[in-house]
Order: structure tokens, then C-alpha cells, then sequence
């Protein structure tokens, strides 16, 4: 059964338009509650080996640790809910507190959690959202 903040393996195919597809690690984002009463589909993150430096807050940087065998970018403008049966694998790896924090951050704030509504909307910048997602140092799995 899966938790929050573990990364598993899932079978993303068959991929539509910009979706990223194939077997891939997911990050977990779901409540736990709902995990817990084994609720059918889970909200997961892909990851990407194709790494982007300084693309925050669409992308945060995961170093490679347990059996996620490269670093790897969270990529946060993907996040979807899958069927449960599309879990392969895992746990491949758990992120570390201060990397789920900071995913959480940003997951937020590109969906528009927070951010002003209607007529101030407009004004809203990419560099309003990076300041709510600040990169900090580099953050390990735990």
C-alpha cells in the first residue's frame, strides 16, 4: 500500500497529447486518510531523468537514493490521479520532510492555491510563484 511521500513505480501508458507516459516513478501526493481506506485511484507527481536546472516551480530537483537510481525532477505542472492498478512497484524511495514540504509548495501554487483571484490574477508572475517555492540546498530522501 502506498504513502504519502514515497515514490513508486507506475504504468503511465498510454500517454495523451503533453502527458508523460511509460513505466516511471510517481511521487505519492495523495492525503493519507484517503490511502489509508484504500481508496481506488491515487494523485500522484511523475518524475523525469530529464533533468532542468533552475526550473522551479514547474520542476523541483530529487537526488538519487534507495532504489530511485537517478536524480530525477518532480515534474509538478503533471500532477494527476491515476487507477491504483497502475502502481508497479514501491516503495522506490521516500522524500526526505523539507522535500515534501517544498513539493507541496509548489504543487499548490501552480494549481493557484493562494494565489489572488480574478482582476490581480493577471498580474501574477512566474517569480511570485518561485518565491513560495524557494530551492534552498539540496534536499535528500530520508
Amino acid at each position: 500500500m502506498p504513502n504519502r511521500g514515497h515514490v513508486w513505480l507506475a504504468d503511465l501508458n498510454p500517454p495523451r497529447g503533453t502527458e508523460p507516459g511509460k513505466t516511471r516513478p510517481v511521487l505519492i501526493v495523495q492525503a493519507q486518510a484517503l490511502l489509508d481506506a484504500g481508496h481506488p485511484s491515487t494523485l500522484v507527481v511523475p518524475l523525469t531523468t530529464n533533468v532542468v536546472a533552475d526550473a522551479e516551480p514547474l520542476r523541483i530537483q530529487v537526488p538519487a537514493s534507495g532504489r530511485l537510481r537517478q536524480r530525477s525532477d518532480l515534474l509538478i505542472d503533471q500532477l494527476r490521479v491515476i487507477d491504483n492498478r497502475r502502481l508497479a512497484q514501491g516503495p522506490l524511495a521516500e522524500l526526505s520532510p523539507e522535500l515534501d514540504a517544498q513539493s507541496r509548495r509548489c504543487y499548490r501554487r501552480s494549481a493557484g492555491a493562494g494565489l489572488q483571484r480574478a482582476s490581480s490574477a493577471r498580474s501574477t508572475s512566474a517569480s511570485s510563484v518561485t518565491r513560495h517555492c524557494p530551492s534552498g540546498p539540496a534536499m535528500m530522501f530520508r
